[in-house]
């Protein structure tokens, strides 16, 4: 790809950060939304999980699609059909009287939402040529800001104005960015004519697309767990009040958050094996503290650390992958993703399998293992990449 003017793309890069902010909406809604669903719609809590399946499968096609369409046809379709897409995802949960109307509505937030995921990360990491690890982790902060917003939103004004005119509020703020990508300037389309056949078969026979994926597939898998989780976990073993161990999630996303944070400032002093592989070491020893220290002082302080731990890999490694594979970053991303959301849907299953039997505090040692894997197949890439 030729050399990018990055002030050529000022509008298009608050435009993917304003995007990444409703996509943080969006994933955090069904969970959101779930309390005040219950009553009006009558459904029940096996019913939920299946809406959980269903949005991350519908996830998984839209990033199975994105890539090809936009290293074709360019970004600018592929991020309007996936605003519209949310928008009207928003406007069918607001009009669903039964439980098949909310699973159609969720089928549609998640196919918008995968493809808007995808797009958002492939075209800042080809407008960002020389910052990519900055630009991908501050994504990452708007998407978390997205995703902590939607919680106090509904809280704050369920009582007064209703899910119905809540989910309408929501169907609105999603054409913000629709409009931004209307009027931003993007980027010519990189292969305008057509794929080459044998380029496209070897990106995929190129082992360090797989090892970046299989690296995700870990990493999503423990970002999913503990989000997922960690509550209850504090409940069960640390016998911390439901209050409490909200107060707790919230201390996560906020490292989480300042993580990334840091990490876009840190990003050209550190080499990005670095920057995973030592996250990856604090993430292993936090998650194993967790476990094994059950103070009610301890644990949220671990809890925390995790979040600081897990922050900067997936951006990272995104960079990584967008550096190597730019010719084709909206293929070779749409493979990670689809890898990604794997490893996001498997982790926090299995963890419930073992915890079952067992107890939430077992099963995290499956995120904890998730943290070696990760430095492992760092540790990979980086004497393949060097080879």
């Amino acid at each position: 790809m030729p050399d990018v003017d990055r002030g050529e793309y000022r509008g298009l890069e608050f435009s993917i950060y304003a995007g990444a902010f409703v996509l943080g909406i969006a994933v955090s809604a069904l969970g959101a939304i779930l309390p005040a669903l219950f009553p009006a719609i009558g459904f029940q809590k096996a019913d939920a999980g299946g809406l959980f399946l269903a949005m991350n499968f519908a996830m998984l096609l839209g990033s199975v699609f994105f890539g090809p369409v936009c290293d074709r046809f360019g970004f600018r379709i592929l991020l309007l059909f996936s605003m519209l897409t949310l928008s009207g995802a928003y406007a069918l949960l607001a009009g669903a009287a039964s439980y098949r109307a909310v699973l159609t509505a969720i089928l549609v937030l998640g196919f918008g939402g995968g493809g808007l995921n995808g797009a958002i990360n492939a075209l800042l990491n080809d407008i960002s040529p020389n910052g990519r690890q900055r630009a991908l982790n501050l994504l990452g902060l708007y998407f978390g800001c997205g995703a902590l917003f939607t919680p106090f939103l509904i809280g704050s004004l369920l009582d007064s104005f209703g899910l119905r005119s809540i989910l309408l509020g929501l169907m609105l703020l999603s054409l913000g960015p629709f409009l931004f990508f209307l009027l931003a300037r993007f980027p010519a389309p990189k292969h305008q004519g057509g794929f080459s056949g044998s380029e496209m078969r070897a990106l995929f026979r190129n082992p360090l697309l797989f090892l970046f994926g299989l690296l995700l597939f870990f990493q999503s898998g423990n970002e999913f767990t503990i989000s997922g989780w960690i509550s209850t976990y504090l409940g069960e073993s640390i016998r911390m009040s439901p209050r409490n161990a909200a107060y707790a999630l919230t201390g996560y996303w906020t490292a989480f958050m300042l993580g990334r944070l840091a990490a876009s400032r840190w990003a050209e002093k550190l080499s990005s094996s670095t920057l995973v592989m030592c996250s990856a070491g604090l993430g292993c020893v936090s998650i194993v503290g967790l476990i094994l220290v059950r103070g009610r002082i301890a644990a949220p302080l671990f809890v925390v650390l995790t979040g600081l731990g897990l922050a900067a890999i997936f951006p990272t490694i995104l960079a990584e992958a967008g550096s190597m594979f730019a010719k084709y970053s909206g293929t070779a991303f749409g493979a990670i993703f689809v890898m990604a959301l794997c490893g996001g849907m498997s982790a926090p299953w299995l963890v419930g399998r073992i915890a079952q039997q067992h107890g939430v505090g077992t099963g995290l040692w499956i995120p904890a293992g998730g943290c070696v894997a990760i430095a492992i197949l760092q540790a990979i890439i980086r004497l393949r990449s060097r080879a």
